[in-house]
């Protein structure tokens, strides 16, 4: 599978996480990246969920998003100027938010937050669904009448 890359700047507004979906769902669904639906609406979703908390923590520094498509698997990044790494926690029923990190671990393979000099990384990846072999070939024999 041929590797694909997109990189993004990000505002730290509270509409970054819909400009990240939409440009990253534009690139890797109609760039040839030959990822199925199922993978492109989790990679919406994970996507959102990083970047949401990206701005939410980063106050006034920079949020980037890194999409990475190599070999069978998709990688998502997120990178943010704070250096508080998420925890999760259980989810209260009175609060609107504080689910982010389940939905991450639901739908991702692998996830993972790690500190860097300016800051924090946070990822998730996602295999890919193996695609059987066009070798294969199916001889049924012939009946004669």
């Amino acid at each position: 599978m041929e590797a694909h890359q997109l990189a993004l700047s990000l505002p730290t507004t509270p509409a970054a996480a819909s400009q990240a979906r939409h440009q990253a769902v534009d690139a890797i669904a109609g760039g040839g990246w030959g990822l199925g639906t199922e993978v492109v609406h989790a990679a919406e979703l994970l996507i959102s969920e990083l970047v949401t908390n990206a701005v939410q923590y980063a106050g006034t520094g920079s949020v980037s998003l890194v999409v990475c498509l190599d070999e069978a698997v998709l990688r998502i990044e997120v990178c943010d100027t704070s250096p508080v790494l998420p925890h999760p926690a259980l989810p209260d029923a009175e609060r609107e938010g504080g689910r982010g990190l389940f939905l991450v671990a639901a739908l991702a393979d692998r996830y993972h937050a790690e500190p860097t000099e300016n800051g924090k990384r946070c990822w998730a990846e996602i295999d890919l669904p193996s695609k059987p072999s066009q070798e294969v070939a199916c001889v049924l024999p012939l009946q004669r009448s």
